[in-house]
């Protein structure tokens, strides 16, 4: 509680915002009730041959009530984050055995099915290969997309090897290389992948739990399938 007893009349006479300060570093906080009572009781102790000013009484009413504003303030934007980190994670529930386009660089290959992705190409190119590679850097596939413009370009590999066997289920790593203005260079390469589970950070943000590759973080995903 505010030591009201502390003020006292004359030269020794001492403002709320003295007091509410000496206080505060004791790690007290003042609130309105006794904001209102330290006020009172300073009117009381004034000197009446000089009285407070109205600018002076003022001064500290908007003193007071700016600082409880902005505590207010902080205290209403800490309950919505809170609000929306829970929305979102509700919503994000949502995702559990859906489909995710992102920069991941590795797939799972299931038995019977095909890993599907797009290349993001700057410019137009007159020659794009995609290489498929096992756990081991080993080259399994190369998929000639040949020349493609400027922009996303779809692929799909059907899980055989250059030699027409089925390479068998696991996890693959996929890379695209373009020809650009007579150069070949490595160009962004995004995979589908289906998300079995999500989770909150300790930032607040969300975690994606991708089938055969693991933890990914939501901001990263390009599209939703």
């Amino acid at each position: 509680m505010i030591d009201t007893q502390n003020i006292t009349s004359g030269a020794d006479f001492r403002s709320v915002q003295e007091l509410a300060a000496k206080d505060a570093a004791k790690g007290k906080s003042l609130g309105q009730d006794e904001f209102l009572k330290l006020m009172t009781t300073q009117l009381q102790n004034q000197d009446p041959m000089k009285p407070m000013e109205n600018g002076d009484f003022l001064a500290q009413i908007a003193q007071f009530s700016t600082v409880q504003g902005i505590g207010d303030l902080n205290d209403n934007f800490a309950n919505l984050s809170a609000s929306l980190v829970s929305n979102q994670a509700l919503q994000a529930t949502n995702l559990v055995g859906r489909q995710v386009l992102a920069p991941t660089g590795v797939a799972a290959l299931k038995t019977g099915e095909s890993i599907r992705g797009k290349v993001d190409l700057p410019s137009a190119s007159g020659d794009l290969v995609v290489t498929v590679r096992d756990q081991a850097g080993q080259v399994v596939r190369r998929l000639d997309l040949g020349s493609q413009a400027a922009g996303s370009t779809d692929f799909q590999w059907d899980g055989l090897r250059d030699d027409g066997q089925y390479a068998g289920a696991g996890n693959y790593f996929l890379s695209a290389e373009a020809s650009i203005d007579g150069q070949n260079q490595t160009v962004d390469t995004l995979l589908v992948s289906e998300v079995r589970s999500v989770t909150l950070s300790n930032s607040g943000g969300l975690l994606l739990d991708l089938d055969g590759i693991g933890a990914l973080d939501f901001s990263e995903v390009r599209q939703i399938l």
